[in-house]
């Protein structure tokens, strides 16, 4: 059967999972259309209809703005899944993680599916935005849909597939303003989400040939990424041993007009750290070995225990006593300015230095304490005041936050200091990535 063309204006979105991706998503749909927004966790959902959201992706003005009691033109949050009946279009925004053997984990996926099917109808429309290795869309999710629904794929209901392409953090590059992929499953429906993204998306979109070329796409921007980091980690650890400061090479090669910009450090986070392997996953399936994609994931998560080893180092060249130490790690976010701690590489900087039996606080403004407790069992100091330097042997500034900046942080003879991001003042500190 044909997909029908259907009005804009009466779309009726559901969005599922509303996390660092879908309440964005779900925020800029509401401006314009009735949209319910699902999520499993009734403390999430709280504190969305309390105005307020604790990633601190939205502003809680914008926020309040786009709230609504009950479903209508704007955004109502829940944990109730019977209120996503109605809808005319499903959005799935949930997370895509790896076990602790580096393999994709598509629960959350089928779980949403599972979900989204109990209340599909004739004509409605899923498009998902997790990121995952072509064909997942069509060959797991789908047959989910079909199986709960009773419903037929390309006959009775469609799909679409738009990657995310949020950047936890950014101000500037928010979800409206960067530009979209979009796919659907018949030309015809691959037109209406492409119109659908359209009319939120001041970017403008980029419509894919197929779904399959859609997921590709997104998971081959943070491949590339991880792979051109790996690099300049690799570079660290060779000029290093050549005792070359590497920011220094790398501005000097940055005068070259085709030059890339990347710089060394800790790649963590639910993307970047993630993605690879989901397109290493698919490779091994269809019987290629990738080898540079899984180098580059191998050398940049060995980045923690380097920075740690080095930190080691230092301190014995100064003659500084190494085990019961005190050690102060400063940021545990996978990035800046962000409260995301999702596989964050800087707990291979503590676990390692934690092996020699150092006392290492961690102290992190942006971090939700209980969130890093309960996810790596790591009570961590302070609050708003920063804690004293000099009470410890090693500062190492793992995560640049603003508030890091303006610390008086300052290498002496009692005292090694690190900047894995190297944004202190060369002179202030003894070494940096």
């Amino acid at each position: 059967m044909k997909f029908e063309n259907k009005n804009l204006s009466e779309a009726k979105i559901a969005i599922i999972g509303l996390g660092y991706v879908g309440l964005p998503l779900a925020v800029e749909f509401a401006k314009k259309y009735q949209v319910v927004g699902f999520d499993i966790s009734p403390k999430r959902i709280e504190e969305l209809n309390q105005g307020k959201d604790l990633t601190r992706e939205i502003e809680d003005k914008d926020l309040q703005e786009v709230l609504v009691k009950e479903p209508k033109a704007g955004l109502f949050p829940t944990k109730d899944p019977e209120k996503l009946q109605g809808a005319t279009v499903y959005i799935v925004t949930v997370p895509t993680p790896t076990d602790k053997h580096n393999k994709p984990v598509l629960t959350p996926m089928i779980k949403a599916s599972e979900t989204v099917g109990k209340y599909l109808r004739n004509g409605d429309i899923v498009i998902y935005e997790s990121t995952v290795y072509p064909g997942v869309t069509e060959d797991e999710c789908v047959p989910v849909l079909e199986k709960v629904s009773g419903l037929s794929y390309n006959k009775d209901f469609y799909v679409g597939y738009s990657p995310e392409r949020i950047n936890p953090g950014d101000k500037e590059h928010t979800v409206a303003k960067i530009l979209k992929v979009t796919s659907g499953s018949t030309p015809e429906v691959a037109d209406y989400v492409d119109d659908l993204y359209k009319s939120i998306i001041t970017a403008g979109t980029h419509k894919a040939s197929n779904i399959k070329v859609a997921e590709a796409a997104k998971v081959i921007e943070n491949a590339q990424r991880d792979i051109n980091i790996a690099f300049v980690n690799e570079l660290s650890k060779i000029f290093n041993l050549m005792g070359i400061d590497t920011h220094e090479v790398l501005a000097a090669a940055g005068t070259k007009w085709n030059f890339l910009p990347f710089k060394p450090g800790l790649v963590g986070g639910h993307c970047i750290g993630v993605d690879p392997y989901y397109l290493a996953q698919k490779a091994q399936e269809v019987g290629y070995h990738p080898e540079i994609i899984l180098a580059g994931r191998r050398l940049n998560d060995s980045m923690g225990k380097f920075v740690a080893t080095e930190v080691i180092k230092w301190m014995m060249r100064k003659d500084l006593k190494v085990i019961d130490s005190k050690v102060l790690i400063l940021g545990f976010t996978f990035k800046e300015d962000c409260p995301d701690v999702r596989n964050t590489r800087v707990i291979d900087i503590y676990k390692e230095l934690r092996s020699f039996d150092m006392a290492v606080d961690v102290y992190d403004p942006w971090a939700n304490p209980e969130e890093v407790k309960e996810e790596y069992g790591i009570s961590m100091i302070g609050g708003e005041i920063a804690p004293d330097l000099d009470q410890y042997s090693a500062v190492i500034l793992a995560v640049a936050h603003k508030e890091f900046r303006a610390l008086p942080i300052q290498k002496s003879e009692y005292k090694v200091v690190f900047d894995v991001k190297a944004v202190l003042d060369k002179d202030k500190v003894d070494a940096r990535l």
